[in-house]
């Protein structure tokens, strides 16, 4: 099986792609009626569907120009924040990556922290992915790559998307290094003496 959800491509929110496999069983969620083949009640949401179906249609047309911006301004964002802070790893760094996301782990940072600071700056940046909303636990990820534990701590995710512009990239840079003085502590003091590597530079790799 494989699931869209539209939002994701620029699409109406609400609406998504369920793929399924000839001959894979599934049971209804939603009962009551016939239509669907009997997997799902109610009425569909067409206004939806025509607006996935063009959006999909625009994301997959648009697809290798986009990306290729996506990458300029990731590879920019990345490296500014090398050159300007010290202390800091780009995770999966040299490995395929999606063109959009650059994950940062800032030693000596509690990234709970960060994202409040952050946030008054009027930044929205995130330290995981949507479905990691709302837990205090270290990355689960970051460790399986490998990382050291201050990296698992003091990680967040930064995206970037069509109304992201050079202008955008720019002004995250020259606020970053100020926001991370401003909450930069010891790492023992976020018990993380096992720190590893010193990262007075950017790792690819613990």
């Amino acid at each position: 099986m494989l699931s869209l959800s539209a939002h994701k491509f620029y699409g109406p929110k609400g609406v998504g792609v369920l793929y399924v496999r000839s001959g894979t069983p599934l049971v209804p969620l939603v009962v009551g009626g016939g239509q669907e083949a009997g997997l799902r009640a109610g009425t569909e949401n067409v206004a939806g569907i025509v607006g996935l179906a063009r959006a999909l249609a625009l994301a997959v047309a648009e697809l290798p120009a986009e990306t290729a911006r996506l990458v300029k301004l990731r590879e920019r964002f990345e490296a500014g924040l090398a050159a300007a802070i010290p202390g800091l790893r780009i995770n999966g760094l040299g490995a395929p990556r999606l063109p959009n996301v650059s994950s940062v782990a800032f030693r000596g940072i509690d990234a709970a922290t960060f994202l409040v600071r952050l946030d008054l700056d009027g930044l929205a940046v995130s330290a995981g992915s949507a479905c990691a909303a709302g837990s205090s636990e270290p990355s689960h990820v970051i460790a399986a790559i490998g990382a050291p534990r201050w990296a698992e701590l003091g990680t967040l995710r930064f995206s970037f998307g069509k109304l992201t512009s050079e202008q955008d990239v720019e002004r995250l840079v020259s606020m970053l290094p100020e926001a991370v003085r401003s909450v930069r502590v010891d790492p023992a003091d976020l018990g993380t003496e096992q720190c590893g590597l010193v990262a007075d530079r950017v790792e690819g790799r613990s």
